[in-house]
């Protein structure tokens, strides 16, 4: 197994940088270690929001107030990727906490689907399938003594359309006149965030299969070879 003790031995770099030839990863840990900013505020406020949705969802079934909860949640992840920026507050809490977020509501939403029988089950196959190729790139990664990859930009727009997208399919599965309006747009939005949610796991997996094969590509330097 290749350790990040090991990689530093064979490659003469920092721990985590790739080898030459290939795009520098940026490391989390780089980040300032902050903990009381407005963009960690949104992100802890959209986590605190998954099991009040779930509740709504499948307890009283209050569609009206967890289509409230969902848009809420689709504001605060523009909002804080935009302020950290603005505000220069980014930090290593935040880079954890704003795609487990994410994840954590797509995830919690397509279960409540399938109970609630608004989505069929094979788009939550596919899309929990991804989370888990995913995670198993996650894995591979550290093995390399590489750190998380930054999340592409294709991802996050891929998670903005959808939750727009699930508070749509919900008022699309109640009653009422808008309903013939309604369901076209929610599923016009779900197919197109599904299918780039699903691209943007694809190219995670490309990057991430890119830097283990130039890392076993990368001769060793001279000090590392063995004696002839």
């Amino acid at each position: 197994m290749t350790s990040s003790q090991g990689r530093s031995a064979a490659v003469p770099a920092s721990p985590g940088r790739p080898p030459s030839g290939t795009p520098r990863v940026t490391d989390r840990n780089e980040l300032p270690d902050r903990v009381w900013t407005v963009p960690n505020a949104l992100s802890a406020l959209r986590l605190l929001g998954v099991p009040l949705f779930l509740w709504l969802l499948l307890g009283p079934q209050a569609d009206g107030w967890a289509v409230v909860v969902l848009m809420v949640s689709g504001v605060t992840d523009w909002a804080d990727g935009k302020l950290a920026r603005v505000l220069g507050q980014s930090s290593r809490l935040g880079a954890l906490l704003d795609p487990a977020a994410d994840r954590l509501y797509i995830v919690s939403t397509l279960v409540a689907f399938v109970l609630r029988d608004v989505v069929p089950l094979w788009l939550v196959a596919v899309l929990v399938g991804r989370e888990l190729v995913l995670a198993v790139m996650l894995l591979v990664l550290r093995r390399h003594g590489y750190p998380p990859l930054q999340v592409h930009y294709l991802g996050k727009a891929a998670t903005f359309i959808l939750l727009y997208a699930f508070p749509l399919l919900l008022l699309a599965d109640g009653g009422g006149a808008w309903v013939a309006v309604v369901a076209p747009v929610a599923w016009a939005l779900t197919v197109w965030g599904s299918a780039l949610y699903v691209l943007a796991g694809v190219l995670y997996v490309v990057q991430v299969l890119g830097l283990v094969r130039a890392e076993r590509a990368a001769p060793l330097p001279t000090a590392a070879r063995p004696a002839p």
